[in-house]
C-alpha cells in the first residue's frame, strides 16, 4: 500500500468513521456509503491540501476524483507529480 494511501485511509478511519475501518475496500463509494456528506469533502480537500502542499481546484472537486480511496489515491498521485 503506498504510503500515500495509508494516510487518506488512516483520515477517512478516523475522522469519519470513528476508527472502525470495516466495510472500507479501496473501491467503496464515500457517497453512495454515506460515509462523506459535502462538508466531508471539504474536510478531506484540507487534510489533502495541508498534508501533501497541494491546491484542489473548484473543476476538481468531482466524484472521480474523491469518491474512494483508489480515486484519491490517483487523483493525489497525478497532482503530485
Amino acid at each position: 500500500m503506498s504510503d500515500v494511501k495509508h494516510k487518506v485511509r488512516t483520515f477517512i478511519i478516523e475522522n469519519f468513521l470513528f476508527g472502525n475501518a470495516e466495510g472500507l475496500a479501496d473501491t467503496t463509494s464515500f457517497l453512495e456509503e454515506g460515509i462523506i456528506d459535502s462538508t466531508g469533502v471539504l474536510e478531506l480537500v484540507t487534510f489533502m491540501e495541508e498534508e501533501f502542499s497541494i491546491k484542489v481546484d473548484d473543476e476538481e472537486l468531482i466524484p472521480e476524483n474523491l469518491d474512494s480511496l483508489n480515486n484519491v489515491t490517483a487523483f493525489l498521485q497525478k497532482k503530485l507529480g
